[in-house]
């Protein structure tokens, strides 16, 4: 009777040996990937205290300044300027992400600028929430003018007194005289280096009353130019 309870008493002992110790494995690997996702979405998703740091980065390690802009009209290419490099590194950052491609000029004021980045497709603003929520400060070199085909960043519509920039749009000066009140107030960060003459067609496109194309406007890719 005293050999069965003292193997009874080893078989209770190891089998709790046995549970705590499947326990904390468990623990240790819920809590791996609880820090493996913390690290995924740290890396993935920009926001408003990592976007400028990574973008520096960023720029420093992805020197293109390039690209190309492939439309239903044609095609236009841009050189982005090295004097603004957040804006630079954020435009070559989402066109390596493919954020640009089948998205619209959506909004068209003729002989004054087309902007683009932006549609009614739902695949765009999960796109966004893919990228990360984040805006861009003034990055403005005061010897860059908007001079006509200079590409340029709207702010955001939220209220801005720091004239941040939302950084999933762009808009292309087609105002021959160029649009120099936007000085100072918006980001110039490249110029049309070819295609002004696509640049005019989808600036004369009909409109309705909210400067949105009668017909959708796709920019079927942007690409980086070698």
């Amino acid at each position: 009777m005293k050999n069965f309870l003292f193997f009874l008493m080893i078989i209770i002992f190891l089998s709790c040996s046995f549970n705590e110790k499947k326990e904390n494995k468990i623990k240790i690997i819920k809590k791996e990937i609880k820090t493996s996702e913390v690290k995924k979405d740290s890396i993935l998703l920009l926001n408003k205290l990592n976007a400028i740091p990574f973008l520096f980065k960023y720029g420093k390690e992805n020197t293109e300044k390039k690209i190309k802009i492939t439309t239903d009209f044609g095609e236009i290419e841009i050189e982005l300027f090295e004097s603004t490099p957040y804006h630079r590194a954020n435009f070559i950052f989402l066109t390596k992400e493919k954020y640009f491609n089948n998205t619209f000029f959506h909004r068209v004021v003729k002989d004054f600028i087309i902007q683009g980045g932006n549609s009614d497709n739902l695949n765009t603003p999960k796109k966004r929430r893919n990228i990360g929520r984040y805006l861009l400060p003034p990055d403005v070199d005061k010897k860059i003018k908007h001079h006509r085909g200079v590409i340029s960043m709207p702010s955001s519509e939220i209220e801005n007194p720091h004239k941040l920039a939302s950084p999933f749009e762009f808009f292309i000066v087609v105002k021959k005289t160029g649009a120099y009140h936007l000085d100072g107030n918006y980001t110039a960060f490249g110029k049309v280096t070819k295609g002004l003459n696509v640049v005019d067609k989808i600036s004369n496109q009909p409109t309705d009353n909210r400067e949105a194309p009668i017909k959708n406007i796709l920019i079927k890719k942007v690409e980086i130019l070698k």
